[in-house]
């Protein structure tokens, strides 16, 4: 039976991070010293080399851009819904007319 997984802050992962690119230390070190794996670090360099401060946003949270990109999708799918009634209700009437 699988464990529970570790969860890590943003504060954590990005002082790890630091460790490696400020300090100068191997990414098989800060793994030791930290408790972690090395497969981990690499993908918090990773993340904080693409999206700096913004790499660890937590659990549920989104940046501005995917919370704008996750409400233009439902309203997409909103407006795909409503033009889908109307279509209907036109098709209905335009039968009841003739």
């Amino acid at each position: 039976m699988a464990g529970t997984r570790k969860v890590y802050t943003a504060e954590f992962k990005l002082s790890a991070v630091q460790m490696i690119t400020e300090q100068k230390l191997s990414v098989a070190e800060v793994a030791r010293r930290l408790g972690v794996t090395e497969n981990q670090l690499h993908d918090g360099k990773k993340a904080v080399l693409k999206k700096g401060a913004e790499a660890f946003p937590g659990s549920g949270h989104l940046t501005p851009v995917e919370e704008e990109l996750r409400q233009l999708r439902a309203d997409v799918k909103r407006l795909e819904m409503e033009r889908d009634i109307l279509n209907k209700a036109t098709a209905f009437f335009v039968t009841q007319m003739n």
